[in-house]
């Protein structure tokens, strides 16, 4: 079994509140905060190797390989991704300041049906646009069958068993392969994959795994192939761009005590005018 996971580097998310805007308001400036995969294409990664492996023995068939879009930095973070444990990795030169979802998408299409994987999983959305579109779009111009919001995947066979996280509760649904799946956090909960493999007494910690200096050294010997968006047939002209940032409002440190929800509901129509 083939696996494409994409992965995409992301200023630090645990220190997201030194993020400025610059002064023109056109792009958050992100200063000498360091680079780091994207959480939620970690849990996704972390996934794949779950469904591959026999977790209590450790031995693994198939083949993870990843795919990021962007300058030549971005091989760093792909070394990570390497590092703790897929197999291959390919990076598509682009300037990532001019990216959206469809070209991403795209980029991601020509990868598929040049890999033909079996599954692709992903994370539900970076941290950085939030726009949770780019698996979606895929899944429409490969013609898979998708689910979103993974919590929980089983594999038995040629389909796939996802817990989808929904509002009301979980929604389960089967696929069959070939794929696309986004996954959420809780994806990495000790027993949220299943693969019929590792047996049912086996239980993950409730994480990614800790990558190992072995995980690393070995990762300088994997191999990683790159490539421009030329290359592969595709053209980077987004149709989505940001026109605006702003910081949100500072909070005033005032509260308000309230004696009824009827004094509630009239405050919040007739001053914060939200309903």
């Amino acid at each position: 079994m083939k696996i494409l996971v994409p992965v995409k580097r992301v200023a630090d998310p645990n220190n997201a509140n030194k993020m400025k805007v610059s002064a023109d308001g056109k792009q958050v400036v992100s200063g000498d905060l360091p680079w780091a995969i994207n959480p939620f294409d970690e849990y996704a990664l972390e996934a794949a190797l779950r469904l591959l492996e026999n977790g209590a023995s450790g031995e693994r068939s198939g083949e993870i390989v990843i795919v990021s879009l962007g300058v030549d930095d971005v091989q760093t973070t792909m070394r990570q991704a390497l590092a703790m444990g897929a197999d291959r990795g390919i990076h598509l030169k682009a300037d990532e300041s001019a990216l959206d979802s469809l070209v991403v998408a795209k980029a991601l299409k020509a990868v598929v049906d040049a890999e033909k994987p079996d599954l692709v999983l992903m994370g539900k959305q970076a941290v950085d646009g939030d726009s949770n579109t780019a698996g979606q779009m895929l899944a429409e111009l490969a013609g898979w069958p998708m689910a979103t919001f993974a919590m929980s995947i089983g594999l038995e066979g040629n389909t796939l068993t996802v817990g989808r996280e929904v509002d009301t509760g979980v929604l389960t649904l089967k696929v069959t392969l070939p794929a696309v799946v986004t996954v959420d956090l809780r994806i990495v909960q000790s027993k949220a994959v299943t693969n019929g493999v590792t047996p049912a007494s086996h239980a993950y910690p409730d994480d990614i795994r800790h990558i190992s200096v072995k995980g690393i050294m070995a990762a300088k010997k994997k191999p990683l192939e790159s490539k421009s968006l030329a290359d592969i047939g595709v053209t980077q002209a987004a149709t989505v761009t940001y026109s605006k940032f702003e910081l949100p409002a500072a909070r005033t440190g005032n509260t308000r005590y309230v004696e009824s929800v009827s004094e509630l509901v009239k405050l919040l129509q007739t001053q914060a005018k939200v309903l």
